[in-house]
């Protein structure tokens, strides 16, 4: 490709990070599995070398520039960080903007790994974390103290779905000069711009859409110009780094990311239309459906959906809850998701939530929508809210 300018996401999915007579002649950049990288002399052994020339293999290969690139153009970025999850790409993205006696300011609403960031390692850095509800858009100034350095935010939000005005806290945290960052795994490079609306920073647990296919582990992390020199000395420092036969998944998943969320969003929006019209349920939380609490936000946002959503079921006995799911016949029980399968667990968030407590009286169900056909999904779960409603 000699111009990415102008190209459709479609399009950079296809051609970016691929440099087939490279490699001679290969469509896809191969696996460099290396440790050592040899220097061809003393002074070139001893010349400080850029991010993309050969030093160790930790710090990089062919097989990652690929993907590096290809999340960096979809997303707009200015570069991008491998790590060896989504957890190792929260830690390298927090940790390398914070010091001892910083403050962050913190969604509610987060990825509880990173909640556990927040509670467990930054205070024994002597960094204090705000938790704030993710309805408080420009309202965020009130939180702000004379040491808060980091913005982290998720949207949607972990379990529940709840969508921040982000453009309105970027602005509030540019304003007070703090770095402002995103978990962008539920909207991928694909479907949210985090750099458009303000952000300096997104973070990816590639291990979920960007792999797609559940069988890596790998993290992102992408960002404004201004954060890679910080970003990179903090992944030298922890030695960050992510196996090269993930990332190989990873960059193989990324070629096919935009025909699978279109497909994804499709079934996620006829699954909610089948679960509002079924008696069990009280809501649905999945902002690319209008009934769902931030919608607007999300339309105005975001240019799609992915397949994870969320389902209050109106009150029923923990025993009815397991009838259902015990029975179903297409739904894996699985804390991950984003691959091709289709999943279900129960949640409870109330033990995740300081700012805004989780007061639902309904067994709350993460659901993600997979790739099998959505009359097969419908029919399944169908047959499970039937066993529910036995049972209770």
């Amino acid at each position: 490709m000699k111009s990415k300018v102008g190209k459709r996401a479609e399009t950079l999915l296809t051609h970016s990070g691929r440099h087939p007579f490279d490699h001679f002649g290969t469509v896809n950049t191969p696996v460099y599995r290396a440790s050592t990288l040899l220097q061809e002399t003393v002074a070139d052994y001893k010349r400080t070398k850029g991010p993309r020339e050969p030093r160790y293999g930790r710090r990089g290969t062919p097989t990652t520039f690929t993907l590096e690139d290809m999340i960096s153009d979809v997303e707009g970025a200015d570069g991008c960080i491998l790590a060896s999850s989504g957890l190792n790409a929260v830690s390298l993205a927090v940790l390398s903007q914070v010091k001892a006696g910083d403050h962050v300011l913190m969604a509610d609403c987060v990825y509880g790994p990173a909640r556990n960031l927040a509670n467990h390692v930054l205070t024994r850095m002597n960094v204090t974390t705000t938790f704030f509800a993710s309805d408080i858009g420009a309202g965020i100034a009130d939180l702000f103290q004379p040491n808060t350095r980091v913005v982290y935010l998720e949207t949607p939000g972990s379990q529940t779905f709840d969508m921040q005005d982000i453009p309105a806290i970027a602005r509030v945290a540019k304003a007070k000069g703090a770095v402002v960052m995103t978990d962008n795994t539920w909207g991928t490079p694909l479907y949210f711009k985090p750099f458009e609306h303000g952000c300096d920073i997104s973070i990816h647990a590639a291990t979920k859409y960007i792999v797609g296919h559940s069988d890596a582990m790998l993290g992102a992390v992408s960002y404004t110009a201004e954060m890679e020199e910080s970003l990179r000395n903090m992944a030298g420092w922890l030695g960050v780094y992510a196996s090269p036969d993930d990332i190989y998944l990873g960059s193989r998943g990324m070629r096919t990311l935009a025909v699978r969320l279109a497909q994804h969003q499709k079934s996620a929006l006829e699954m909610a239309e089948f679960l509002l019209s079924r008696r069990e349920v009280d809501r649905v939380l999945y902002p690319p459906h209008p009934s769902s609490a931030g919608h607007d936000i999300w339309k105005r946002d975001f240019t799609g959906g992915s397949g994870l959503m969320g389902v209050v079921l109106k009150p029923v006995s923990d025993a009815a809850v397991a009838s259902m799911l015990d029975g179903l016949e297409l739904y894996g029980m699985g804390a991950s998701w984003g691959g091709f399968e289709s999943l279900i667990l129960p949640a409870n968030p109330s033990s995740n939530r300081t700012a805004a407590p989780w007061t639902e009286p309904g067994q709350l169900l993460r659901i993600h929508v997979g790739l099998e056909h959505i009359d097969d999904l419908t029919a399944d779960l169908g047959a499970g809210l039937d066993r529910l409603q036995m049972a209770d």
